[in-house]
């Protein structure tokens, strides 16, 4: 499926509360519902939902909010199957790639998002800590801000002039707000890995975090 065969499959979303102006486009899996005048929760596969692993040891929750959010790329195939199946793959693939390649308890990401538009619960318990707002799970993606970050990798590799599907655009900066939203970020705070180190990771989308600032901070 091509992105532009994906956008009529998505669903508009009316601005609520003062909280948009005009309408949202969403993935399919992204049936995003008003919470309050604070943010709009979009629909997350649990790592239930997708049939996950259950992490090899113990993953710890921190007791306090997160300060910044971490954009990733996965380099996995820039692939044109934007379907929810495909999603659940993808997230398989990056649990399998980091316990039995970097032998981590569990998936390092907190979120993915696929280039379908839709998401994914990466590290066990982000989603019931993101829903409670007050809380995180430590993660394994960024060296010296694991405990500190939610990480959020978009499904895709982004180097050599690809870009994001518009699907997995529009869902990042929805999924940004409302983790900036549940957990007092400022949409400044809002990061890409290779600021944190030596790495090319997340490709062009580095190039775009102004844009996605800017995004993130007009819906909320």
């Amino acid at each position: 499926m091509t992105p532009e065969n994906a956008l009529p499959r998505r669903l508009l979303l009316a601005a609520t509360a003062g909280l948009v102006t005009g309408t949202v486009g969403l993935g399919t899996a992204q049936r995003a519902r008003a919470r309050g005048a604070e943010a709009v929760e979009p629909d997350i596969d649990s790592t239930a939902a997708w049939g996950a692993r259950p992490p090899r040891g113990t993953v710890s929750t921190l007791q306090y909010r997160p300060t910044k959010i971490v954009v990733h790329h996965t380099v996995s195939a820039n692939t044109s199957d934007f379907s929810r199946a495909q999603a659940h793959s993808h997230a398989h693939w990056v649990q399998d790639l980091h316990m039995d390649k970097n032998g981590w308890v569990d998936t390092g990401y907190h979120f993915l998002v696929s280039r379908g538009g839709w998401i994914t619960e990466g590290r066990y318990g982000s989603l019931r800590t993101l829903t409670g707002g007050s809380a995180f799970v430590q993660g394994a993606h960024t060296s010296g801000q694991n405990n500190q970050a939610i990480g959020i990798a978009n499904e895709g590799s982004y180097h050599a002039g690809a870009v994001p599907p518009t699907a997995q655009w529009e869902v990042l900066v929805l999924m940004c707000a409302y983790v900036c939203a549940q957990y007092r970020i400022p949409a400044a705070q809002i990061y890409g890995h290779k600021d944190f180190g030596d790495t090319l990771c997340p490709g062009v989308v580095h190039d775009m975090l102004p844009r996605l600032r800017d995004e993130v901070a007009g819906r909320m």
